[in-house]
């Protein structure tokens, strides 16, 4: 529904990842080498999935990511997955990409808040979300550390997607035959980026690619000491989002994180790097007494949330899993993509023997 609904250069931005999409395709694939022992005659009648990650109650154990340009999808674009993030209980991540300002979200939206900060060259623009942050209350603060460069996003080159759209020859043809994207882009609020709009004009005024924004305006000599300063300004629950290695999840404990997001930004960066899936019980061993590790990334199934918390995640993050569903229908995609995910999240416990998350080990897993 999504790919008949939004002009190919945009659906294509959600549905692309880097070089040959390898690890994009591993991501998923990876969860169907993994199968599920259940138990039988548990007394299931009542199930509890509920779990505290970064000290946030979460009613079920996924959560929205954070992803830009949200709007370019549907009109409400961040609106919309907040409140159906708030209809279930769960935390809601915006980006600093985002195209709903950290104000407005801060004021109307009382399920946990995640913001994804990216390290700009700009110190005051990166100082500044965070003191922005801190004003609205939001909970969690996550800091991406796998985009010191763009991706080689081909599709993109080959659509010629940009933030705000460019209206090309080649690309117009699809923006016409899709009249009722066009109409809602057109007629409501104008698209902006508005955690950058104040600092850099390019997202926002000048049509820039996602890939040439990462690599001309984020700082590329982003450092351990730099995520540390971070840390210690915002002074509450502290993430990082693009963890893939044992040893960069120990530096993650030792600079006072409190969570670590083990994701390689689904497949968009690295192609040909592992999947958060086969990478997790190596990081779960060595730092999940510690940290709070979440696995971000690939997720299509609830079977797929339950391998990750048997491996010992404390929760599951995805962004397509409901960008998809938001560019279908709205927030009211986006509560039915949940409501699919929270339907089979039970009924998988129930047939799993297990009542509450914690129950969970990998004495229920095998791999082929």
């Amino acid at each position: 529904m999504a790919r008949r609904r939004l002009p190919g250069p945009i659906f294509h931005y959600i549905d692309g990842a880097a070089d040959d999409e390898v690890t994009y395709r591993r991501n998923t694939e990876a969860y169907e080498r993994c199968d599920l022992l259940p138990n039988v005659l548990a007394g299931v009648e009542g199930i509890d999935m509920s779990t505290t990650v970064m000290g946030q109650k979460l009613d079920m154990p996924l959560f929205c990511s954070p992803t830009a340009l949200q709007r370019l999808f549907h009109q409400d674009g961040e609106r919309a997955v907040a409140k159906a993030a708030e209809k279930f209980g769960t935390m809601f991540g915006i980006s600093s990409l985002g195209t709903i300002s950290i104000e407005e979200i801060g004021a109307t939206i009382s399920t946990p808040k995640l913001f994804q900060l990216y390290f700009h060259k700009d110190r005051g623009l990166t100082n500044g979300m965070i003191e922005r942050c801190i004003a609205a209350k939001f909970d969690v603060l996550a800091l991406t550390v796998d985009t010191i460069t763009g991706g080689n996003r081909e599709r993109d080159l080959y659509t010629g997607f940009t933030s705000p759209p460019r209206f090309t020859i080649d690309s117009l043809v699809s923006f016409v035959t899709h009249p009722r994207w066009a109409a809602n882009y057109f007629t409501h609020k104008r698209f902006e980026l508005p955690q950058l709009k104040d600092y850099v004009k390019e997202g926002s005024n000048i049509s820039v690619s996602v890939g040439d924004y990462f690599s001309t305006m984020l700082d590329q000599s982003m450092s351990w000491q730099d995520a540390a300063d971070v840390r210690k300004k915002w002074g509450k629950q502290f993430c990082l989002k693009g963890i893939m290695s044992v040893a960069d999840a120990k530096r993650a404990v030792d600079i006072g994180a409190t969570g670590i997001m083990v994701s390689n930004h689904g497949g968009r960066q690295l192609d040909g790097s592992r999947s958060p899936f086969d990478q997790l019980a190596e990081i779960v061993d060595a730092v999940g007494d510690r940290i709070d590790v979440i696995c971000d990334g690939g997720i299509t199934r609830g079977t797929h949330v339950l391998k990750a918390l048997s491996l010992g995640a404390k929760a599951c993050s995805g962004g397509r899993l409901y960008l998809y569903a938001l560019a279908a229908a709205g927030q009211a995609g986006v509560e039915r993509a949940l409501g699919n995910l929270h339907a089979e999240i039970e009924r998988d416990m129930k047939l799993m023997g297990c009542r509450t998350v914690d129950q969970l080990s990998r004495d229920n897993l095998r791999f082929r």
